[in-house]
């Protein structure tokens, strides 16, 4: 039974921007559907909620969109005793109430140049709107949206999906919050940073799990940066100052121009988990440019992360893709796995290369986060044509690819009732598929035996474009 809660025109007349066709084109509707079209069986022991964030515009872009602009769109699929419920929810940040009163684009997008004369925003230097589409955690029994640059988070009900107002921390937020903000699943408490271009260029920041902030501290840097992720362990966060940036000169007379400055090299900030910006300890590494951790963990005086290390930080546009080339060249997000390992003893770095493969958007078993994991899994990039599962022991890794014209980025763990090992429960992931239509699919791998293709197949009877992070949460964590 499909039931359409609210439908908001997409206001978009014809372009040749990718991002707004085919596969990540808006859907214009709010829906509730259940009872929906199996092929095979949902799993039993599958319960909880898979929740995916991601850009879904309304109105005319002021300039050039860019697939970053897009007002947030939580898509999600509830499982409980085999079968499944879809719904899809607008996050109702300030920015898109205030264009839905307006009736069109307020503010301009991350191509354009700042306008002195639209409202207050968000981001670097609060001149873009915060949409709050790019990632989500479950934190103090809600999600929280985030944005890519920096924002303000926004709670929502993560069965209802509906935006419950933002997130403040009990009146004790001083600035923003990062995109990927860390839950760690033994305390409860919640890990971010934010940056700046004025100092202090980095804070960060601990929440306890009651909902307060109970720590702020201000990272010294030698200039404003543009870190994407964090990591932690049960002792300690791990920050990022790495070489690509906006171009201070540049900067200096208001033009946002991310670079890469190969000659400085990558810095990475251990703090304890409640330090002083004098406990910090700063390590060295070759200059490079992370998206993505995958995990880290505390090994004897070492700490360990492995991450998604970018082949080119700034990558070279190809001339034939026009005036969209450099994003597009960007957003390819080639990347291979490699693992670093910090000294406390020695201040030594040492950094390793995992595998030569292109991946990224990786997913662990969240409820392991911070301690030692042996599986991840990840997309196949730059078309996110596949699954990787890898065995980080063993070494080995297994694949599915996903067939032509389907698509999943980020495709996260789900382990099932009574799992009893870290890989026990199963993969699930939005696919887009160009040759569907209207319709949109969720697919269900066994964890265990992902190359062996979906155990299940779950028709949506509307088109879910792609989008960025995800999130699971057991069914045993919701709310009743």
């Amino acid at each position: 039974m499909l039931k359409v809660e609210r439908e908001i025109p997409i206001q978009i007349g014809p372009t040749d921007n990718i991002f707004l066709q085919g596969v990540f084109a808006p859907v214009s509707r709010e829906i509730t559907a259940d009872d929906l079209e199996v092929e095979g069986a949902i799993p039993r022991d599958l319960f909880g909620v898979y929740l995916r964030n991601g850009p879904n515009p309304i109105f005319q872009p002021r300039g050039r969109y860019h697939w970053f602009d897009g007002d947030g769109m939580i898509h999600a699929i509830e499982f409980c005793d085999g079968k499944a419920t879809y719904r899809n929810r607008w996050i109702e940040t300030e920015g898109f109430m205030a264009e839905q009163t307006a009736g069109r684009a307020i503010w301009p997008g991350l191509m354009d140049k700042p306008d002195p004369k639209a409202p207050r925003g968000a981001g670097s230097d609060g001149w873009l709107k915060d949409t709050a589409n790019t990632d989500l955690v479950f934190y103090n029994r809600r999600a929280l949206a985030l944005w890519y640059q920096c924002g303000t988070p926004y709670r929502v009900d993560p069965r209802t999906l509906r935006t419950q107002g933002v997130e403040t921390f009990g009146g004790g937020l001083r600035r923003t919050v990062s995109a990927h903000a860390k839950v760690d699943p033994a305390t409860g408490e919640l890990l971010f940073f934010d940056y700046a271009t004025r100092p202090p260029f980095m804070t960060y920041n601990v929440a306890s799990p009651a909902g307060e902030l109970i720590h702020h501290v201000p990272i010294e840097l030698h200039g404003p940066r543009l870190p994407h992720d964090m990591a932690f362990t049960p002792r300690y966060s791990i920050l990022m100052d790495l070489p690509l940036f906006w171009d201070p000169d540049l900067l200096a007379r208001g033009i946002h121009k991310v670079t890469y400055f190969p000659d400085l090299p990558s810095r990475f900030a251990i703090i304890p988990r409640m330090g002083s910006s004098a406990d910090v300890r700063w390590f060295e590494a070759p200059p490079c440019y992370i998206y993505h951790v995958v995990n880290a963990w505390e090994d004897g005086e070492e700490i360990v992360m492995d991450a998604c290390r970018v082949l080119s930080p700034e990558p070279t546009a190809v001339r034939e893709e026009g005036g969209l080339a450099r994003m597009k060249a960007f957003l390819r997000l080639e990347a291979e796995l490699h693992r670093w390992r910090f000294n406390l003893a020695d201040g030594a770095t040492r950094e390793e290369r995992l595998d030569d493969r292109r991946v990224e958007w990786p997913t662990i078993h969240r409820g392991r986060m911070g301690r030692r994991t042996r599986y991840a899994y990840m997309s196949l990039v730059p078309r996110f044509e596949g699954l990787v599962k890898y065995d980080l022991e063993r070494n080995t890794t297994s694949k599915f690819l996903f067939g032509p014209g389907r698509t999943a980025n980020e495709c996260p763990f789900a382990p099932r009732v009574g799992a009893r090992d870290e890989d026990d429960g199963y993969v699930v992931a939005f696919v887009a598929d160009a040759n569907a239509g209207d319709s949109g699919e969720v697919s269900i791998f066994d964890a265990k035996n992902i190359e062996a293709g979906p155990v299940a197949r779950v028709r949506i009877p509307q088109r879910v474009p792609v989008g960025f992070h995800a999130l699971w949460i057991p069914g045993e964590q919701l709310a009743p």
